[in-house]
């Protein structure tokens, strides 16, 4: 897994109808128009979102992108959060050592707190993080929240409830084929996964 943060999905949200458009110019092997297709007409936009959503969908299996391209509306949020999380260290870390965390104990409440008390600590480990600005660091969290929303993780980005997460079986077996150990993003315990994994 990815030991290196990099903050480049502040420029983004989870953009699903976007993921799931160029997972289908990648699977047909054909061109998108960025600036038309995601860019809403600009063509600067649509170029930085292109590379932002590239950057996500090369961390996809190929059993895994075909679910995103052509998978019904659920399996696709759950491969393109996927996508998200193999990218993108800091949420893939906050999601496993903070959300996860509190869901095995059945506290479904994410506080500030939890978030202030993580990101420090994970600037004490990254001192790259120290040089963020106060602005780029409250666009950090926003994104963070906004995504982990859109993905169906927590129930808005104001309560901030924990929502347990069921995976279809198609979207199981293209993660364990993977690493099984990608199913902790779905807040799964390692006694599901031992289970998932001996079941297959």
């Amino acid at each position: 897994m990815n030991q290196t943060y990099t903050f480049s999905f502040t420029a983004t949200s989870l953009r699903l109808n976007e993921m799931i458009r160029v997972a289908k110019s990648t699977v047909e092997n054909k061109e998108i128009d960025y600036a038309i297709e995601i860019g809403n007409g600009k063509e600067a936009t649509g170029k930085r979102i292109l590379s932002e959503i590239r950057k996500r969908i090369t961390q996809l299996t190929h059993d895994q992108l075909k679910i995103l391209a052509n998978g019904d509306y659920t399996n696709q949020i759950h491969i393109a959060f996927l996508a998200v999380c193999k990218t993108y260290g800091f949420i893939r870390d906050f999601v496993i050592e903070v959300l996860r965390e509190n869901l095995l104990v059945f506290d479904y409440q994410i506080s500030e707190g939890e978030y202030i008390t993580f990101y420090r600590k994970k600037a004490e480990l990254y001192p790259t993080m120290e040089s963020l600005t106060e602005v780029t660091q409250k666009k950090v969290r926003q994104v963070v929240f906004t995504i982990l929303e859109q993905a169906g993780i927590i129930d808005s980005t104001k309560n901030k409830m924990i929502q347990p997460q069921i995976l279809e079986p198609l979207v199981i077996r293209s993660i364990v084929e993977d690493d099984a150990q990608w199913l902790k993003v779905f807040l799964i315990n390692d006694i599901e996964i031992t289970n998932i994994k001996a079941a297959l």
